[in-house]
């Protein structure tokens, strides 16, 4: 016997908007050197997991890469386009759909207290894939490449973890209601 799984118009929203606060976050951008800007698409993107958990948060994340793939100024500073998921920002633009699971993943396991150290998990996965992909473009040696690119941000970045969980359950509160 098949059963069919419905979406919820609910979670259908929540999913869209998730994808809009990960554009919006997406803005508040301070250029560097690197070509890598300081922005609050960490924090956007763990609270879309930690709010929407590993399925709907994952699909939110996807839609954002994919309005932001087809050109719709999403990404940082307004930009967007193909070319960006390719440049030398683009690893860590994959790399937010292993952490959006990771966050959401940590939902579906019930155990809270993993919540921040799985967040962190995918963090770092997402930090290797764009760390891997600056190399790659850039010539870079690894090492290099995370001095520039990754260590930097790496406080700010699990500060932006823990604080979206933290916000998180305050918000899965509120839309429980």
């Amino acid at each position: 016997m098949k059963t069919k799984t419905m979406i919820s118009t609910k979670m259908l929203v929540m999913t869209a908007m998730f994808a809009a606060i990960i554009a919006v976050l997406s803005q508040l951008s301070i250029p560097m050197p690197s070509g890598v800007p300081i922005t609050l698409q960490t924090f956007a993107v763990a609270l879309c997991g930690y709010v929407l958990g590993w399925s709907y948060g994952t699909a939110a994340c996807g839609v954002y890469l994919l309005i932001g793939a087809i050109g719709l100024p999403v990404f940082a500073n307004f930009s967007g386009g193909f070319s960006k998921l390719v440049g030398v920002t683009g690893g860590f633009l994959w790399g937010f759909l292993i952490m959006t699971l990771l966050c959401g993943v940590s939902l579906a396991i019930k155990k809270r207290w993993l919540s921040i150290p799985l967040g962190i998990i995918g963090l770092l996965l997402c930090h290797l894939s764009g760390i891997a992909q600056f190399t790659v473009l850039t010539g870079n040696t690894f090492l290099q490449s995370s001095l520039i690119v990754s260590i930097p941000y790496l406080i700010k970045d699990i500060l932006s973890v823990a604080a979206a969980y933290l916000l998180s359950v305050k918000l899965r509160k509120l839309l429980q209601n």
